[in-house]
């Protein structure tokens, strides 16, 4: 039994999820806060970052790495394409999603979900960033409907999680989703996505963490 460990506020957290989900590979979840000192984490996640999980074979971190054993264990479903170049394009785009978008943009969260603040040289900086970075991402995304073209992939597990993320604080701190002004209709793609099983188990999963969070 794999057990997933982080919380259902992360993004990188329900990226991996919704992988299990897609596959209907059984899984336990493990509450586990980002920046943990304890060794029973250390152990597993050196850096203290969620996701990570548990198996029989020991742990694994990194959510890339691990979607990649989750598709290797289990092939079928595919989150991949079986031809090596289409996968190549899969992995192309959600390296966009992942280091190009969201790592930008995640500068900006301090600010528009936590009470934070950014410098407005930062905050500039972020914005000349993401603008660059969305037009190229924008160049190899399809939607039609899906990120990668008319499949559901491993893409799409990154870009429903981490998409809504980037317009929403740019949109916060910046006065503009730039993912939108850019002509990226990632709403549009998030409520095609949203009606899959997978993503209302994660929309629902995060909403009663949410409000388990605030209780406290």
């Amino acid at each position: 039994m794999i057990t997933l460990c982080g919380m259902c506020l992360s993004n990188y957290y329900n990226k991996v999820k919704m992988v299990l989900l897609e596959k209907g590979m059984p899984f336990e979840e493990e509450f586990v806060r980002t920046g943990s000192k304890e060794e029973a984490v250390l152990s597993c996640s050196p850096l203290a970052k969620v996701p990570f999980i548990r198996t029989a074979q020991g742990s694994l971190c990194e959510s890339q790495a691990i979607v990649d054993y989750l598709e290797a264990l289990q092939p079928e479903p595919r989150l991949l394409p079986a031809d090596p170049w289409a996968a190549a394009k899969v992995r192309e785009l959600t390296t966009f999603v992942d280091l190009h978008l969201e790592l930008a943009a995640r500068e900006l969260y301090g600010k528009a979900f936590f009470g934070g603040d950014i410098s407005e040289a930062n905050a500039e900086r972020v914005r000349k960033l993401l603008i660059k970075n969305i037009a190229a991402f924008k160049r190899l995304a399809k939607f039609s409907p899906y990120v990668a073209g008319d499949s559901f992939t491993q893409a799409d597990c990154a870009a429903f999680v981490s998409l809504p993320l980037v317009g929403l604080a740019s949109r916060i701190v910046l006065g503009e989703d730039l993912l939108a002004a850019a002509g990226v209709d990632w709403k549009a793609y998030v409520k095609v996505v949203g009606e899959r099983p997978s993503a209302q188990r994660i929309n629902a999963d995060r909403k009663a963490e949410q409000e388990r969070l605030a209780a406290k």
